[in-house]
This record gives structure tokens, sequence and C-alpha cells, in this order.
């Protein structure tokens, strides 16, 4: 340990180490944001000035990957370090499993303080988000999370909340709401370490926007409308972020990290996507490619575009090899690698890990310039794309590169069968999956969300759904 805090010390430069020394950790979320739905990218309607603003400052990596095609798998990867599947997140709404290790666990062991602030998504209940409850096992608490300010799924305008189990209704832009809530909450804890994460409603649909958030969009659709207004609503919230951590004189080591949970919708693409192939639930690049920014002024002096492929796989090696921590903390088997050689300036090699993604029957290993793809596992057919020739993957290589070809498809054979052993409870101690894991169910579903039910048909989030559900009991 003291070997790690002497490398500690060396990389920040300091002669004592104090607990506020090790840099704070804010990791923020977009909930369907594409990979093309940013003004860096050039979007013909968006303009995002704050994530623009942000990226000329930081690392942009524009090969950055989800966990997963869809929410709830990208967020179990974030927590786990793992394929989503391995964590028992195999669709959205799935339950994260309890035998799991998360990153706020490790956090919090290290003396961090944990906040977590907006969509969860990872306690098996589906349906527009509702306040999580207190006593749920796998709530954000359960899960490391000292501090929690959370709805189970995509939220809205005026929502209403559960903060560490009581319910609360905040007014105001939902982006807006969360990052206002975390930035207390870091004012408050600004002489300790934090890890806080930020976890977006937007712009998930149902599009909700201001009349002032809209306004450059008049004259298209009324959902285009509410959807571009909900993202510039959330790009003017990490602008009050980032000033926010400024003001509170914690942003210099502060390590930001931002990107969106999946591809873009498939109603707006394939603007939403960039131009890349498919879009939310496929596993083609427009499916997991999404925007990814490291911000981190201490250490990052100069912007930097990355090449590399990285993803939300990579976040709690990163962290851990940051603080000099090893990966014990981690379950076993972890598909990410540390990306603090990159952050660093070291980009003169290939990654040396492939980044494997298994989904809803489908899988794919991208494995640097190459992605193999294979959109049935039982089926045995596959195709291989060259990504840096052929980034929106039109041709199919397969037979012109057969040694590549093999190669790749070995990668899969062994990744799929250690995700299959994972699926199976292998990696646990116990060697099977804990039978007291909560179902995965709509929450009109449970009777102890039934005293809110009145209130709620009142709600525009909920009332349409709950009221269907309601009339077919009777």
């Amino acid at each position: 340990m003291q070997l790690r805090y002497l490398l500690v010390l060396i990389l920040f430069g300091s002669t004592t180490l104090f607990a506020n020394e090790r840099p704070n950790i804010v990791l923020v979320m977009a909930d369907d944001q594409g990979w093309g739905q940013t003004s860096y990218y050039n979007h013909p309607f968006l303009k995002t000035p704050h994530m623009d603003a942000m990226a000329a400052n930081s690392l942009r990596f524009d090969r950055f990957y989800a966990g997963g095609p869809v929410c709830s798998p990208t967020r179990a990867s974030v927590l786990s370090g793992r394929n989503h599947n391995r964590t028992g997140v195999w669709n959205h709404g799935a339950p994260f499993r309890l035998q799991e290790k998360t990153i706020a666990q490790a956090l919090k062991n290290f003396g961090y303080k944990t906040g977590h602030f907006g969509k969860w998504h990872l306690n098996g209940i589906r349906g527009p988000g509702v306040p999580v409850l207190g006593e749920d096992v796998t709530s954000p608490g359960a899960l490391g999370f000292e501090t929690w300010l959370t709805v189970t799924n995509f939220f809205d305008i005026d929502p209403v909340m559960s903060r560490n189990g009581v319910f609360e209704e905040l007014k105001g832009d939902s982006s807006e709401v969360i990052v206002d809530e975390a930035l207390k909450y870091m004012k408050t804890n600004k002489d300790n370490s934090m890890l806080v994460v930020i976890w977006y409603g937007s712009p998930h649909e149902p599009f909700v926007a201001s009349e002032k958030d809209r306004a450059d969009f008049k004259g298209m659709p009324d959902n285009v409308q509410h959807h571009y207004g909900e993202i510039v609503a959330m790009d003017r919230s990490l602008g009050t972020l980032r000033k926010g951590l400024r003001e509170l004189d914690i942003a210099d080591n502060t390590l930001l990290w931002y990107c969106s949970d999946n591809g873009g919708l498939p109603a707006f693409s394939p603007v939403a996507v960039g131009g890349l192939r498919g879009h939310k639930t496929t596993i083609w690049e427009g499916g997991l490619r999404v925007p990814g920014i490291i911000e981190w002024p201490r250490i990052i002096k100069k912007s930097r575009i990355i090449q590399h492929p990285a993803g939300v796989v990579d976040i709690f090696p990163t962290v851990l090899d940051i603080l000099g921590e090893d990966l014990s903390s981690m379950l076993k088997p972890h598909d990410g690698m540390s990306l603090l050689p990159i952050i660093h300036g070291d980009t003169s090699g290939k990654r040396p890990k492939a980044m494997g993604f298994h989904s809803d029957g489908r899988s794919a290993i991208v494995d640097n310039d190459f992605k193999l793809v294979i959109q049935n596992i039982q089926s045995g057919v596959f195709e291989l794309y060259d990504l840096i020739k052929d980034p929106t993957e039109t041709e199919n290589i397969l037979y012109d590169n057969p040694n590549k070809a093999a190669e790749l498809i070995q990668k899969f054979t062994t990744f799929n069968a250690s995700v299959e052993a994972s699926i199976r409870g292998e990696d646990y101690p116990e060697g099977w999956v804990n039978p007291n894991q909560p179902p995965r169910l709509f929450w009109w579903e449970m009777k102890v969300y039934e005293p809110y039910f009145d209130d709620w048909l009142k709600r525009p989030e909920y009332g349409q759904r709950l009221k269907r559900y309601l009339d077919s009991q009777k």
C-alpha cells in the first residue's frame, strides 16, 4: 500500500498525500444521445456549446463504446467493469446481481464520499421512472452510494424522485435538477475525495422540453423539437456542472467523464449516429458507439482526439489505476482495461485487449481496426469489417481476410464461453446465482407503489400507461 501511495505522490507532484489530493471522479451519462448528436461532430441542427467546450479541453474519444446497445446493460458495465451479461443485466430493466462488485463500493472502501443522482434502472423495475424504494436490495445505497437522488428509469420535467428512499417532488428541467443537486452534494463534501455519478434521463422519450429550449427547431415535427430541446437543456446543465466545479475550486483535480448509454434513436437516424450503421438496440456502430470525453485539468493539459477504441468497461479499471490500487476490487473476469497511459499521452500502440459485446443473443468483437459481428450466436454466421476503411460497416470482408477472421472468431469463442460461464454464476465464490435476485417487472405490478396511483394518474409521464394497466385489471 505504501508503494502505491508513493506512485500517487509522484503522479500528482505532491510531497504530502492528503485525502483531497486524490482526484474527484464525476461520471456523467446521457440517456439515448447518439454518437452524432453534438455540434463538434457537425450535427446539422443541434448546437452543444458546453459539450464542445469540454471536448476542446479534454480527451475526445472518437471510438468510444457503450457497454451494450440499450441503457441498463451499459450502466451495469460502468459499475462493474464487466460485460453486462456477466452481471445478470441482459437487457433494459433487468436487475443487477447482488454478488457483483461495484466501483462505488470500491471507492467507498478507499474513503471516498459516494453519491448518485438521476436514472438508475438496475433494480429490475420497468416503466417510466418512479422513486426507488429505500428497502430496495439493488438500490444505489445497496450498491455503494452513500447518498442518492434517484428514479428507476427515465424522467422528465418536474420529476418525483427518491432521496435515500424518501419520495420528493422537484421542480425544473430534469437534467438541471440533478446537476444542481449533485453540486450541492459536492459543496458539502468538497474537502473529501468524491465519486459522483450523474445519469441523465434525457434525451430519452417521452420528449418534453421547454419552449425556450425548442426555439431553434421551430417548423420541425413536434417530437423532434422536444427531443432536440432535451439535448439543449442537458448540454446547458453540463456547462453548469463544469462552472460549478470551478466555483467550488475543485475542477483542477476532478476527472470528469462524459458519455452516453447507447446509440441514437432510430427515429432520428442516420443523423443521430453521425451516419454510422444501425441505432439503439443494434450491435452495429450506430448502436454501440457513443460520445466519450475525459476532462482532468491537473493532468490533461492539452486537448487530443483519440482514435483508439475504448469504452465504459474501461472506467472502473482506469480509476483503480489512477488511485494506485490493484484490480482486486473488481470481480473476475473483467473486460475493461486502464486508459491511464492514454490519459498521460501514450497513444503509440494498439489496444492490447479486444472489446467484446454479448447482448440478447448477438455478439461483436472490436479488435482495434477490425470488428467481428454475429447477429445470432447460435447460427455461427460471422461478418468482418474494417472500421478504419469502412466505418459504416457496408463491406463484409470475412472471406477476403481468412487469417484475421480466424483470429477474431477464436477471440469470440473464448469470450463467449467466458460470458456464458458468468451467466451461470461461475464467477461467484458460491458458484451459483443468488436465488434472492429481484424479478424483472413493471412498477405498476408492485403493491408497494399502489398508494401513489391516484396522484400519479395525474402526472404526464405515468398517467397514460398507468391508466391502461388499471383498465386492464377491471
